[in-house]
């Protein structure tokens, strides 16, 4: 067996009964019991019924995909499997994988990154932000747009690089629809709109940051059993302070995990599981170097050939 990763999921590979396929099993509803007890109110229902479309609103998507992410990485290790040398998650799945690491006691976690969902809600007002998927297009080019885009009362900017050709962009409205406009200009294949209001990863979440900064103080981080990647640097931290701060800055800084994916190809990385609902990181990863092999965890046989793929079977 050689050094992989595990990658784990964020905003947007939520969906409703997006655990139906691991029904009955014990590891799976306990973690779903303790994400209810930490959070006051029923995760399996939510999760399996979303009986009042909540799941789609950050208060409540983001523990949802955390408590996911870490059942199916417990049930990963009670049936045999080893942990990854590294691991690394894309925006909201950063705090997944300080949770595989160590880091961050799992209860903790649900109610920080609930704190967190309700901070970047609170962050803007409904209506003044936006966000848009560019496909097409080099990301020098989209910098660029979005420049040219923006002025002093209004802007965008480069939120996710996602993968080479697609690019999410974030600020005020009216400049993401700017930008939209002048990327189809310049050629891209797409300018899709997301259907979220709060602009990630911009400046506009500073009011998020110095909340998520406060909160942070309250809660105990451990030294992690293993390199965790940051979002907001593309780099590997170990160290508590460091991570505390990589975690404020991830809010107003861009997932730079087409970077990510490049380094730890570069260090050897050559397989890795995308630990969590969907096959979104999988993907993405597929189209930064096809040579690397990622297998995912959608449903326990899915978990089963993962396994197999990391022992080399």
């Amino acid at each position: 067996m050689t050094d992989f990763v595990f990658l784990f999921p964020g905003q947007g590979s939520q969906s409703k009964g997006m655990l139906d396929a691991f029904d009955g099993i014990e590891v799976i509803e306990r973690t779903l019991e303790e994400a209810s007890d930490a959070l006051g109110y029923d995760m399996a229902a939510l999760i399996r019924d979303d009986a009042d479309d909540m799941l789609g609103q950050t208060e409540f998507t983001q523990p949802a995909l955390l408590t996911a992410s870490t059942a199916i990485l417990r049930l990963w290790r009670e049936r045999g499997g080893p942990d990854a040398a590294q691991v690394a998650g894309h925006s909201l799945g950063e705090y997944s994988a300080l949770v595989a690491a160590g880091a961050i006691d799992f209860s903790d976690a649900v109610r920080l990154v609930e704190f967190r969902g309700r901070a970047m809600t609170d962050a803007v007002a409904a209506g003044v932000g936006k966000m848009a998927a560019i496909l097409g297009l080099d990301d020098g080019v989209v910098e660029e747009l979005c420049a040219a885009a923006s002025d002093d009362d209004e802007k965008v900017w480069a939120a996710n690089y996602n993968c080479p050709g697609q690019l999410v962009v974030a600020g005020h409205a009216a400049a993401v629809e700017r930008m939209m406009v002048n990327a189809k200009a310049a050629g891209a294949r797409r300018a899709l709109p997301l259907a979220v209001s709060a602009p990630s990863h911009t400046p506009l979440m500073q009011p998020a940051a110095d909340a998520m900064a406060a909160r942070l103080q309250e809660i105990t981080i451990h030294a992690p059993a293993c390199p965790v990647w940051s979002n907001a640097n593309a780099a590997p931290e170990q160290d508590v302070a460091r991570i505390r701060t990589a975690l404020v800055a991830q809010l107003v800084s861009p997932v730079r995990w087409t970077e990510t994916v490049q380094k730890l190809a570069a260090s050897g990385i050559r397989q890795g599981v995308e630990m969590g609902p969907g096959k979104v990181l999988s993907g993405l990863v597929k189209r930064i170097d096809s040579g690397m092999q990622v297998g995912v965890s959608v449903n326990p046989g899915q978990i089963e050939a993962s396994l197999a793929m990391i022992a080399g079977e």
